[in-house]
């Protein structure tokens, strides 16, 4: 069997669709991503682990707003919780301010989100990537959780005022989220590294 290039561009239902074979991440990198999550930009379309491209990496952090996520087997009568962490800020080897929540919807409908809608409340506003320059690659991690009949989640005062040092374990707990029925990641870098 040929070796194939790592990551490659193909043209598929109008989006610049990136793939990156999982060689190309670590295996516990790899491994992460489950359950049918999909997250769409504007030209990129990730639906398994992978490395963002360079020549993408601006506009992910830049350019782009929150992108479109699709669970296919999401349950229309259920509502969940999507997060999405850097779980490497300030870097990966000594990432003191993790978890670094970029963000935080809740009570998505499964119908909309079955359309790739975000009909919920959000709590924590979308932040784009940005990883600071010289960290290295950072894990963006989207996870969603089923969210319990009657849980009406929330935020601290405290969780409000301030994005990073996120005890994410005290919150998936707090309001018995339990695992995640969905799970997906992409690594990237400061674009001008």
């Amino acid at each position: 069997m040929a070796i194939l290039a790592p990551i490659f561009g193909l043209i598929l239902l109008g989006l610049f669709h990136t793939e990156a074979k999982q060689h190309t991440l670590s295996s516990q990198d790899a491994s992460f991503c489950h359950g049918e999550l999909e997250v769409i930009y504007p030209e990129l379309d990730i639906y398994e682990c992978l490395i963002i491209p360079k020549s993408l990496r601006e506009q992910v952090s830049q350019v782009w707003k929150a992108p479109q996520v699709y669970f296919s087997t999401a349950q229309k009568k259920k509502t969940y919780v999507l997060v999405m962490v850097d779980p490497d800020a300030p870097n990966r080897s000594k990432p003191t301010s993790a978890y670094w929540r970029h963000w935080l919807v809740v009570d998505i409908q499964g119908s909309a989100l079955k359309e790739g809608q975000i009909e919920g409340t959000t709590l924590t506003d979308y932040k784009p990537p940005t990883p600071p320059s010289n960290s290295g690659f950072h894990r963006y991690q989207f996870m969603l959780f089923e969210q319990p009949p009657d849980a009406s989640v929330s935020l601290t005062e405290q969780e409000e005022a301030s994005r990073g040092k996120w005890d994410f374990q005290a919150f998936i707990t707090s309001f018995d989220l339990g695992e995640p029925v969905a799970t997906l990641q992409f690594l990237t870098q400061n674009y001008k590294d």
